[in-house]
Formats: structure tokens, sequence, C-alpha cells
């Protein structure tokens, strides 16, 4: 097998995967402060309601969709680091510049410059996870990557109604361009080290062993477990931009202010992130197609209660169990790209891209619903379980249309 270009090896030792998290930590901090409370902006500086800011959320999900698709190909082409450092910069830029803004056109036009420097860093940064690793690794670093991105949102969810309410909407632009700051000189210091003789590493082992492996204890092949993840993964995302962009909406009808908003809404991030620790440490999930399809039919309702939920109570024991629904779907879908895929940017450029889709779909679908039928408040979320069951059906339908696996 070629050896790998050297921007793409001498990543495998402990001290430099640990930077590699802490680069993928500031990056799910600046980009959860700015972008989920990006509608608390739009409703107090431009006076959007659900209707505008669904479609608002949609319009970022299509432009990801395609940002991600290209950034994952720059990204194994010139090189993770390249692609990381034009992002993280595009980013910083596009944040400041946001705040600044005169106009709404001039502030939507930087927020999708934004969107598209982070389609240049999320791809890079799930390979830089996984390239060159030996495949019995590969569960465990995975693992910790989406621990650390997850919980690193939570954390920014939670704190970030209360850093607007006490420093004003300014802090959500300039508090994440900070971090972003600290991200790319961190990049350039483990560029470095990286580039250093002593981090040159041999090229890594063919990681369909892994999957061919595991893909035993199913009928279904593996790569048939990573079409219904690219299935599964995007209706995750249709649900969660939904409830991202009416969150402040729901918050004033529950009489919630931006700090208890933040507080009261980042349930499901959390136990998203208490998902991904216990799915790493269990690998009876892997290739089992009765998890994806549970955790699937659950999230449609847990999305159903947090959408409609009259009560506070119920909001948040929807969020409870929809965290742990989408974790496992997550989870699933970077696990078999990163698991199956030997183009690691490739692949975690389609990973990002299907989430891209479900983020444009579900809230365009939203939007649509809310316009026909602006009396009923509902008619959004129901629109958007309809299309989530319909997605389950597709999912039935790859599991049993597949040919059994050779032996």
């Amino acid at each position: 097998m070629p050896q790998l270009p050297l921007v793409h090896r001498g990543i495998t030792s402990r001290k430099l995967k640990t930077m590699v998290y802490v680069l993928e930590g500031l990056n799910s901090l600046a980009t959860t402060y700015f972008y989920y409370y990006l509608y608390f902006y739009t409703q107090s500086r431009f006076n959007f309601q659900a209707l505008q800011n669904l479609w608002l959320a949609s319009f970022l999900g299509f432009v990801y969709a395609g940002g991600s698709f290209f950034g994952g190909r720059l990204a194994q082409r010139f090189g993770y680091f390249t692609s990381i450092r034009l992002g993280v910069l595009v980013m910083a830029v596009a944040f400041v510049s946001c705040g600044q803004a005169p106009s709404l056109w001039l502030a939507v036009a930087f927020t999708l410059t934004g969107s598209l420097g982070m389609c240049c860093t999320w791809p890079a940064m799930e390979a830089l996870v996984s390239e060159g690793e030996p495949p019995a690794r590969l569960q465990g670093l995975v693992g910790i990557y989406n621990f650390v991105w997850a919980v690193s949102a939570a954390f920014a969810f939670f704190t970030g109604g209360a850093m607007l309410e006490h420093w004003g909407m300014s802090s959500m632009f300039l508090f994440p361009a900070a971090i972003l700051l600290v991200e790319l000189l961190l990049v350039l210091r483990l560029e470095r080290a990286v580039s250093s003789p002593s981090a040159a590493q041999p090229a890594p082992p063919l990681p369909l062993l892994h999957a061919e492996k595991e893909g035993y204890k199913s009928p279904v092949a593996p790569r048939t477990f990573l079409k219904m993840a690219w299935v599964a993964n995007p209706m995750a995302y249709l649900a969660i931009n939904t409830i991202i962009s009416t969150v402040p909406t729901l918050a004033r009808g529950l009489k919630l202010n931006p700090t208890h908003a933040g507080i009261v809404c980042s349930i499901w991030l959390f136990t998203r992130a208490a998902a991904f620790v216990a799915l790493r440490l269990w690998t009876g999930w892997h290739y089992r197609f009765r998890f994806l399809a549970w955790a699937y039919a659950a999230m449609i309702l847990s999305f159903a209660g947090m959408m409609l939920a009259p009560q506070v109570w119920l909001l948040i024991l929807s969020q409870a169990a929809f965290g742990l629904t989408v974790g496992l779907i997550y989870y699933s879908s970077l696990f078999y790209s990163m698991d199956v895929g030997e183009t690691k940017g490739e692949h975690g450029g389609m990973h990002e891209a299907v989430i891209g889709l479900g983020n444009g779909t579900g809230p365009a679908i939203a939007a649509l619903a809310l316009a026909c039928f602006p009396k009923h408040l509902g008619s959004g979320a129901i629109a958007d379980c309809l299309v989530l069951t319909a997605g389950l059906v597709v999912l039935l339908w790859i599991r049993f249309k597949a040919q059994p696996s050779s032996r």
C-alpha cells in the first residue's frame, strides 16, 4: 500500500491525538455559541418569528451539505491541517463581521460564509482522529471524539443564554471568534509537531478488515449498515436543526428567558454526550440493526414530545430520550464511515454532508407546514414527524432488501 502524504500521517501518538481532541472541543464551543444562539439574535435584532428562523436554518443546512462534500475532498487532497486553518480563519472573520453587519442581508451573507468555513473543519478533524489507526483502536477513538465535541456543545448551549443576558448580543460574535483564534494557534503548533521527522508513522493497515470481522455478527454486509446510517443520521439532524431554530419560540411559549432556555433546552445535549460514553464502552451495538431501528423509532416520539410539549417537565423528559437516541444514530454514522471507508477525509465530508441535508430539510418542511397552516403552531412538528416516519420505512427497506453478506 502506498505511503500517505505527511499531512495525513504522524498523528497516532497519544499526545498528538489529545491535541486534536482539544482542537475539536474549541471548534465545538465556538460554532455552538454562534449557530445555536443565532436564532435568538435574529429574533431580537430583526424580529424573526418561528417561520423566518426555520427558513434561515434550512438555507444554512443546505449550504453546509454542499460545502461539507467539497470540504472533505479539499481536506483529502490538500491536507487536513490546511483545511482546518482555512476554515477556522474564515469563521473567525465571518463571525466578527456578522456582529458589525448593518443590514439583515449582510448578516445572512456573513453567517453563510462562516458556515462554509465550518465545512472545512469537521471532515478534517474526523479524519485526523481515525487516520493511521489500527482497527482495534478506532471504536475508542471515535467514542472520545464524539464525547468531546458533544460535551463542549452542551456546555456552550447551557451557558450561552446567560452569556447573552450578562454581556449582550455582541458576545455571541466576539467570544466565538476569540476561541477560534486560540484554535488557530493550536492548529499551527500541531502541524509543526506532526511535520517533525520523529512524528512520521508507517502507512495504516487496511481498515476494511475490522468491518469485515464485525460484519460476521449480522447477515447484512457492513456497507449496508453504512447506507442505513447515512439515511438515519440526516433524519436525526432534520429533527435537531428544527428544534434548535424553534427554541426561541418554545422558550417564549413556556415563559423562559434566554438563561433559563439555555439551561432547560441543553438537557438533550448532555444526554447525547452520555450516550457517546456508553456506546464507546459497549461495542455490542456494532452492525446490529435492531439497535439502530429502535433508536430511530424512539427519536420520532421524543422529537414530537419536545416540539409539542405544553409544560416544562414534558420538554425535559422528551429531551432525555431524544439525546440518547440521536447519540446512537450519530455514532453509527461516524463509526461506519470511518470503519468501512479508506479515504477518511472524503468519508468524513460525506458524513457531514448528509448531516447538512437533514439540517436543511427539517426546517424547510416545518416552515412549509407553518406557511400553509399558520393557525396551527404544531403543524411543522407534525409534518416533520411524517417525514421521519417515511425515513424509518426507507431504513427498513434497505435492511430487508439487502443480500446476505458473503462468508
